[in-house]
């Protein structure tokens, strides 16, 4: 067996670098079009809403959008790098001269692990970062609201409307057990209309009710009046599990880096983190899922193909993304169910693919 030379791997991996480079701007292109075109559609009936906004506003989506087309980037990339090595026959001289497909694929499988890497410490931060605030900008111009959570070290903090105006709802400890909703060492504190402090509530516990909050042990602190004790009370509320739970920050909105952080927070506050968790270690997946997109794009074109393979190859290479992209969102929504576990839905699309791929090159290379 013969070592691949260096010279023939900077080859390989510089084209399949240079189609991968020629794709994602394709995609990139195509992205951006399509997502300005919604957006400026949807802007059409809005106020202050400016064509000039609407395109800031699809090019800071751009990153986080174009995360989602890396695997297929890297599988056509690979087919069409390989299929044009082999076309030119370098690639028949090379195994001619004993090099295996192992070692031609090496550079380019290789770079596609750097690519996986560089995605998600580089990329994915800076998507995150642009989707927050693409995502907080069209809750301003189209939605007209603001998120009404905050979770952090110091408790949970909820903002929530009833008939007589607004008011902050503070917990150090929350415990969720199905539907059901408990706090701790409540604070509330009820403003009139948008922003005229009326009085402040303290409650030992408070459980989430249909529209109302049920208070346990309460005081009720008004300005220039002696505090109210009650046993009981009940705090109108338009909060319900579902809407607490969705206004947690989304976690494609979050850093890798900050995410593992993010998770142990909600954790501690007594709110499942299995949604974060499987995006997090679908990143974490993300260098061998792209790794191994070289080998199901090299099972497509290893083999010189006659006049009319091309379709073939597009068409194979089109059906693996299809089912991929299926069978990720499949799994991803049994784990969401609790149907499977969290590792094993984010790793079973990397893992299956490698293992398929792997299978396909060593039947082509040994029969």
């Amino acid at each position: 067996m013969i070592r691949l030379a260096p010279t023939l791997s900077l080859y390989i991996g510089r084209h399949f670098l240079l189609h991968f480079a020629i794709l994602m701007v394709v995609f990139l292109g195509l992205i951006f079009l399509i997502d300005s075109i919604e957006l400026l559609r949807r802007s059409a009936n809005k106020e202050g809403v400016t064509a000039i906004l609407a395109l800031q506003m699809a090019l800071m989506k751009l990153p986080h959008l174009g995360q989602e087309t890396f695997p297929f980037a890297v599988l056509f990339a690979g087919m069409s790098a390989f299929s044009r090595l082999t076309k030119s026959h370098e690639l028949v001289v090379a195994r001619a001269a004993g090099v295996s497909a192992w070692r031609f694929m090496s550079p380019a499988i290789i770079a596609a692990f750097l690519l996986g890497l560089f995605q998600i410490m580089v990329i994915n931060p800076l998507g995150s970062a642009t989707l927050s605030a693409f995502e907080q900008m069209e809750s301003r111009y189209f939605d007209g609201k603001t998120s009404m959570l905050s979770l952090s070290a110091n408790g949970l903090w909820l903002r929530q409307s009833n008939l007589e105006g607004q008011s902050v709802l503070h917990s150090r400890f929350v415990l969720q057990q199905g539907e059901h909703v408990d706090l701790n060492n409540v604070s509330i504190f009820v403003y009139k209309d948008a922003d005229t402090f009326s009085h402040r509530i303290e409650a030992d516990r408070a459980t989430l009710e249909d529209g109302f909050w049920h208070l346990y042990n309460v005081q009720v602190h008004i300005p220039e009046k002696p505090t109210e004790y009650n046993d009981e009370l009940w705090f109108e509320t338009d909060l319900t599990l579902n809407k607490i739970q969705d206004s947690f920050a989304p976690p494609e909105t979050m850093s890798f880096w900050s995410l593992p952080g993010f998770i142990d927070t909600m954790e501690k506050a007594g709110f499942s983190g299995k949604r974060h968790k499987l995006h997090y270690h679908s990143l974490l997946s993300t260098p061998l899922l792209l790794a191994a997109m070289i080998l199901i794009a090299a099972t497509f074109t290893l083999r010189h193909t006659r006049k009319g393979g091309t379709t073939f190859v597009v068409s194979g290479g089109m059906l693996c993304g299809f089912i991929l992209y299926f069978f990720t969102d499949i799994s991803m929504a049994l784990a969401l169910s609790g149907s499977i576990p969290v590792l094993l839905a984010a790793w079973a699309p990397a893992t299956i693919c490698m293992l398929l791929g792997s299978t396909m090159i060593l039947h082509l290379e040994d029969g």
